[in-house]
């Protein structure tokens, strides 16, 4: 019996050029598809199952986002931030030849003087890590890629966030028990930091560094050889500070704007316990919060890195808010290219007097400076540590500088000529 319904199908009509034209192009995709699966196929599984004499460990990209780990033993010793909330880092693992090695960076970010700015501060990140972002980027001196940061790029490290506005440097016995529900632990959450990454290898670091920028900078300053006590004998142990170095100079009308902030966060967060006691026993224990105090008495070998012309500095020690009710000083206390020649001979003098605060430390046959004349805060964690437009002194960048230092390559103290000398700064731009 004939199978009508069959020929009905495939004897509907004869096929035209268009059809065979179409069946052709579909048979030679479906053949292309399959001699590339198969060619992929052979490679990948050739890969996998290839030996190679390429090193087990490999560093993550350098795009890599760190994770934030709240510090969960911070409970037991109550080292809260400002608003009772645990305290956090970023922490990324080192590998090949840093795999002993630690580098901690200590974020910055002002400090509060009053019941009323910590109040406010305890609503951002900077008081609270409920407000913390969950990933950071490590870039300078953090970054895991060598053509950025040559000499630190596989060690282990850290990124301490900071959310107590005073350094890591206040006690609870100065806490207000009013109902203001803040809590002044920067000195216990300092050492709570410290012993959890001794439990995290740190303990058995060969070689370990410090740093820290603008309050991390100081904080630095204060922690630095307690950090040093803490790790083996035998392991190189040093610091820097970026962006650190602050000044107690007058503003333009004379007055000393920053030590009576300074005075402020002292009194109100008990931070002079923190300060180095013999300082404190000779003088007012504000001055002993400076710097070029500090400075003085630290054992472990320093390396500052500040621009002259500190950004930050002119708008808040030089030139801060209500010194300048006519606004002369508006758009100059923002951009240094907006200064004129009456205001660029004043930021020359405040260059003189950081150069003048230095110069007893130039002579520490230890130590190590980079003071480029750049209108700048904070260096080493971004681009301007090491790229190609990084400014330079000496031809030298900042990340040059401190590695000749930190391995005792050569001796590092470089000092920049005045502005606006310097062609390879990148000054800022607030206006």
């Amino acid at each position: 019996m004939e199978n009508t319904g069959f020929r009905a199908f495939c004897c509907r009509r004869k096929w035209v050029k268009r059809d065979w034209a179409i069946a052709t192009v579909a048979i030679t995709v479906i053949i292309a598809a399959i001699i590339i699966f198969i060619l992929f196929f052979t490679v990948f599984s050739g890969s996998r199952n290839r030996k190679t004499s390429s090193p087990t460990f490999a560093p993550p990209s350098a795009g890599d986002f760190v994770p934030l780990t709240l510090l969960q033993s911070a409970k037991a010793t109550g080292a809260f931030c400002l608003d009772g909330s645990l305290p956090g880092y970023h922490f990324q693992k080192g590998f090949g030849s840093g795999s002993s090695n630690w580098l901690l960076h200590i974020e910055g970010g002002g400090w509060c003087n009053s019941i009323e700015s910590c109040n406010s501060r305890k609503g951002t990140s900077l008081g609270s890590s409920n407000y913390m972002e969950h990933q950071v980027q490590f870039a300078g001196i953090l970054s895991q890629d060598p053509s950025q940061n040559p000499d630190f790029y596989n060690w282990n490290k850290v990124k301490l966030r900071y959310c107590d506005g005073a350094s890591f440097a206040g006690h609870p016995e100065s806490e207000f028990k009013n109902g203001t529900k803040l809590f002044f632990r920067g000195q216990l959450i300092w050492e709570a930091m410290m012993n959890e990454l001794l439990s995290l290898g740190l303990s058995k670091a060969k070689e370990a560094f410090l740093t820290g920028c603008s309050a991390g900078g100081l904080a630095t300053f204060i922690h630095c050889d307690d950090f040093r006590d803490q790790l083996p004998k035998d392991a190189t142990v040093k610091c820097l500070a970026d962006a650190g170095y602050f000044l107690d100079e007058p503003d333009i009308l004379g007055n000393r704007t920053m030590l009576a902030f300074y005075r402020d966060v002292l009194q109100l967060q008990g931070v002079a316990k923190s300060l180095q006691q013999d300082c404190v026993g000779r003088m007012e224990p504000v001055k002993c919060i400076f710097p070029q105090e500090i400075i003085k008495n630290v054992k472990t070998p320093f390396f500052v890195v500040n621009p002259a012309y500190d950004s930050w500095q002119i708008e808040n020690i030089l030139v801060p808010i209500g010194s300048d009710p006519q606004g002369y000083w508006s758009s100059c206390r923002l951009s240094i290219k907006k200064c004129d020649a009456t205001q660029v001979k004043r930021l020359q003098g405040y260059r003189d007097a950081m150069l003048k605060a230095l110069s007893m430390f130039q002579r520490n046959e230890e130590g190590g400076m980079f003071i480029n004349s750049c209108f700048s805060h904070c260096q080493t964690s971004y681009s301007a540590w090491h790229s190609p437009n990084s400014p330079r002194i000496n031809n030298k960048t900042i990340a040059e500088s401190v590695g000749d230092w930190y391995f005792n390559r050569k001796e590092s103290k470089l000092i920049d000529c005045p502005y606006p000398c310097n062609p390879t700064c990148n000054n800022d731009d607030y206006t």
